[in-house]
């Protein structure tokens, strides 16, 4: 640069100088100009005073060697008059005639004219002035000539020679020019000495400020020729970016304990990448307080969908829990399109890759990764995270281009910040479901059971009245059952009913609730079933089904059994559900008092007969 700023230095001296010089020529022609037409008007004034002068002491034959003698004077090159026609009759000759065009047009003009001719080697001026008659200044014209005021009676014509003019002004050009040289060698040797440091210097910080903004602070050595003040400053930046490197290196050890992530390694601006490092650890510290205070699982996975979303920008993802223990895949969130594997992954959990090896999945350009994963022309990365017990949370990502599975790797360091900071407080949340199903739940069948029923109701009857729905409540007793407890004991007795458990969740479809009510007793929830007959229906393939079940006893022997099921509709027959269930508790004795092994729709009749019995 310091050579540049020179260089351009020079260059605009020399145009400086080109333009002084050239200026001055210029000047200089303008004047010599102007001097000559100065000195043709003077001369021509001379001569007029003679002429007059010759024609009054009527000696007009000498006229000639005046005008030879004025020839003569230094730098005219010729003069010669030019009488005009009125003089050339009133004397009664003809002489002096205009020798060419310019003489002629002064003459009918009565204005000066004047003509430059420039060559190399001689520069002359051609003046040609009029002789006006005039009556004023002690001469009157009008006397010797019969004509009017101003009339032109002659001109005078004069080549005068400028060259000696030219000489002294381009001499002076010569010394402007040799003092301009002159300036510019003690401009480069002031400039070497005194300024070239400074220009030094500015390269110096130049380059130490570029290696500090990728991380490397290095110290600047001044050139000796600076200033005390100056190489004080030097001495103070050097203090500064020892400092900042000695800073730098504390704030990246100490993030590193929290995030796994170095910022030399990122060949990037450190102190930019320390505050986006420390802006994230700020949010991931708010986002930790907002979901210890998330009351579910959906409120966790929604809030981290958001930070997929809005912090890091990214748009098609999923999330999904895998039960290794169960073999099941739940998916919990997603956003645009995604998990192109869930096909074969929805059922055979088991074939996941990263759930299996505990490792990421990263799309490979000339391989496949993940042999489950069916869009070839996009790219995934899977992240597994441990949540609990043989519960893995897969976070499956897909993108369209090489360069956004590039970008994406960059963040995946502070994205799995966010997935260890909540799986913590996933692993609570499904501990806390996991008690609280375990205390909903019935330990020998898995069903729910009549607390869970008691709590679950408060929910599920406004959405029922919002939705104007129905709910089938079927009350369902093992016909006979205490004979099976007295003949093979309560281990068949208990296998008798798991065997009709299995038999309604199998029957009943997913959003139906079944629960063991009490002993032999299981109450079905046929939420929002289209009507009666519908509920009817399932009722009696409950019926079938439990009737041609063979349970295995032991040693080959088989027991068959069957139920007796009541039915009553909400909110038809009532608008509380406890008396709902009590009115298919009264159709259930209906159907054991007709001889067991059918279904029984609850009717009003059906109160007072068991009253009366």
């Amino acid at each position: 640069m310091s050579r540049n700023i020179i260089l351009n230095s020079v260059l605009m001296v020399i145009a400086l100088s080109l333009s002084i010089t050239l200026l001055s020529l210029y000047n200089l022609r303008n004047a010599s100009i102007k001097s000559a037409i100065h000195n043709a008007v003077s001369i021509s004034e001379a001569v007029k005073s003679g002429l007059t002068s010759y024609m009054v002491n009527d000696n007009m034959h000498q006229v000639g060697t005046f005008i030879q003698s004025v020839s003569n004077m230094r730098n005219v090159d010729k003069l010669w008059l030019a009488r005009s026609e009125y003089v050339n009759k009133q004397f009664g000759h003809v002489r002096d005639i205009p020798r060419d065009d310019i003489d002629k047009k002064v003459l009918n003009s009565g204005k000066m004219y004047y003509e430059i001719d420039e060559s190399i080697t001689k520069t002359t001026v051609r003046v040609t002035i009029p002789y006006n008659a005039i009556a004023d200044k002690g001469i009157n014209c009008l006397k010797c000539h019969n004509v009017e005021q101003g009339t032109t009676l002659g001109a005078i014509s004069l080549i005068l020679d400028i060259n000696t003019l030219k000489e002294i002004g381009i001499e002076s050009i010569y010394i402007v020019s040799l003092f301009i040289l002159l300036t510019i060698i003690f401009f480069l040797i002031y400039n070497k000495k005194y300024i070239m440091p400074y220009f030094k210097l500015y390269e110096l910080f130049k380059y130490s400020i570029s290696n500090a903004i990728q991380g490397n602070f290095e110290k600047i050595s001044p050139p000796k020729e600076l200033s005390t003040d100056i190489i004080h400053l030097t001495r103070e930046y050097n203090n500064l970016l020892e400092i900042f490197k000695d800073t730098t290196d504390d704030i990246d050890k100490k993030l590193q304990v929290y995030t796994g992530y170095k910022t030399s390694t990122m060949r990037k601006n450190p102190l930019k990448e320390s505050k986006f490092i420390v802006d994230n650890l700020s949010n991931l510290y708010q986002y930790k307080k907002q979901i210890e205070l998330d009351s579910t699982l959906e409120e966790i996975y929604t809030r981290l969908k958001e930070v997929m979303q809005n912090r890091f920008g990214l748009k098609n993802f999923t999330f999904m829990e895998i039960d290794s223990t169960k073999q099941k895949m739940r998916k919990v969130a997603q956003s645009g399109e995604s998990f192109y594997c869930e096909p074969t992954i929805k059922n055979n959990p088991e074939l996941c890759r990263c759930a299996r090896t505990n490792q990421d999945v990263v799309s490979i350009k000339f391989q496949n990764s993940c042999q489950y994963y069916e869009n070839k022309d996009k790219y995934y990365y899977c992240i597994n995270f441990d949540i609990a017990k043989n519960i893995y949370l897969i976070v499956h990502f897909t993108c369209n281009t090489i360069e956004e599975l590039n970008a994406l790797k960059e963040k995946v360091i502070f994205i799995k910040s966010y997935l260890k900071e909540t799986t913590p407080v996933i692993e609570v949340k499904l501990l806390m479901a996991a008690l609280k199903e375990s205390a909903f739940k019935d330990s020998l069948t898995g069903l729910y059971n009549r607390k869970f029923l008691e709590e679950h109701s408060k929910k599920l009857l406004p959405q029922i009245k919002r939705e104007n729905g129905d709910i089938g409540v079927l009350m369902l007793d093992m016909d006979h059952f205490k004979a099976v407890n007295d003949e093979y004991g309560h281990n068949i007795g208990d296998k008798v009913l798991k065997e009709l458990a299995k038999i309604l969740e199998d029957t009943v479809r997913e959003s139906d609730i079944v629960i063991r009510y009490g002993g032999e007793e299981f109450i079905v929830l046929l939420i929002n079933v289209k009507s009666e007959d519908a509920a009817l229906n399932v009722a009696s393939k409950i019926a079938q089904r439990v009737r041609e079940n063979e349970i295995d006893i032991y040693a080959g022997t088989k027991l068959k059994k069957t139920v007796s099921i009541g039915l009553s509709m909400y909110p038809k027959d009532s608008n509380n559900l406890d008396t709902v269930i009590k009115n298919a508790d009264i159709a259930l004795y209906e159907a054991k008092n007709s001889g067991r092994d059918n279904v029984k729709r609850f009717k009003e009749e059906q109160i007072s007969s068991i009253d009366l019995f």
